[in-house]
């Protein structure tokens, strides 16, 4: 199995911070491609894309609250983000499940680009400026968890074991100290995610679930698409002789045991604690499907 394979099949079985991981990454190639100033060494987004604090530029465009927080300014941003995005969404998902995750991370990158427009222009004397990145929705994941489970256990490098509620408390003091010097815009999304991530979980304790709202409009785009395909379809009846089958439904089942064990060794230990030979199998099961 090849390296594109494997990538396919990690996307496939790993967690939703995972698949998240990877539209990022596939969008920021993109946009290298298309936004990327290589004479100056800087992305030059468009506003149709990017987020801007201007109201009569975002108002007419307000698809740009969901693509913003999709683009990256350079590498490092990308890569500092989906550091935190796969450490803070595996946290996540110890106490979660996936739409849950990514409906507190659409939600928050909204509503974090919601408080960059009318907060922005207030902080800075009425001046505009753009963002793209997804730190608003990363940090309300992170948030998110530690609210949920403050006193968890973490193993830093070089620093030693810490509370969740410690690593948070102090980045979000780094973007409150920081938030009058420079990037405020970007401050401003990392702590309205920040504060979305709190109420997201508190609301969600309280029996209101707000990923709902994110499964209903998936829903609904879900039916539209279906009632868009044919309703008729073909029929095909077998005329042929009944033949013994038991063989290979014995073959079928054992090939089902191997992959259910395979499958409960990735939900403990991860894709990347197979052997080689189990991610082959897996992967040629995968196309027998």
């Amino acid at each position: 199995m090849n390296i594109l394979d494997d990538l396919k099949m990690q996307y496939k079985l790993g967690g939703f911070e995972q698949k998240l991981i990877y539209w990022n990454c596939g969008v920021f190639l993109l946009s290298i491609l298309f936004f990327y100033q290589f004479r100056f060494g800087f992305f030059n987004y468009p506003n149709w894309l990017a987020l801007s604090s201007d109201i009569t530029q975002w108002i007419y465009k307000p698809w740009t609250l969901l693509t913003y927080f999709f683009f990256h300014a350079g590498f490092f941003h990308l890569l500092f983000n989906m550091m935190v995005l796969n450490f803070a969404g595996r946290l996540f998902l110890t106490f979660f499940n996936q739409q849950q995750l990514l409906g507190l991370y659409l939600l928050s990158g909204i509503f974090a680009g919601l408080a960059f427009v009318i907060l922005y222009p207030v902080l800075s004397a009425g001046n505009t400026s753009s963002i793209v990145g997804a730190s608003g929705a990363i940090m309300a994941v992170l948030v998110a968890t530690a609210t949920y489970s403050p006193f968890m256990n973490l193993r830093l490098l070089l620093i030693g074991n810490v509370k969740l509620w410690q690593l948070t408390f102090v980045i979000l003091l780094l973007d409150l100290i920081q938030i009058f010097t420079e990037n405020t815009g970007g401050h401003i999304a990392h702590l309205s995610g920040a504060f979305f991530g709190f109420i997201y979980i508190k609301l969600l304790q309280n029996g209101t679930d707000l990923s709902k709202i994110v499964s209903v409009i998936t829903g609904l785009f879900a039916a539209r698409n279906q009632k868009k395909s044919t309703p008729f379809k073909k029929v095909h009846r077998n005329t042929d002789k009944p033949q013994n089958r038991v063989s290979k439904i014995v073959t079928k089942d054992k090939t089902q045991q191997q992959i259910d064990e395979i499958l409960d060794k990735i939900s403990k230990s991860g894709y990347d604690s197979l052997t080689k030979d189990e991610k082959e199998f897996l992967f040629k099961a995968g196309k027998q499907e």
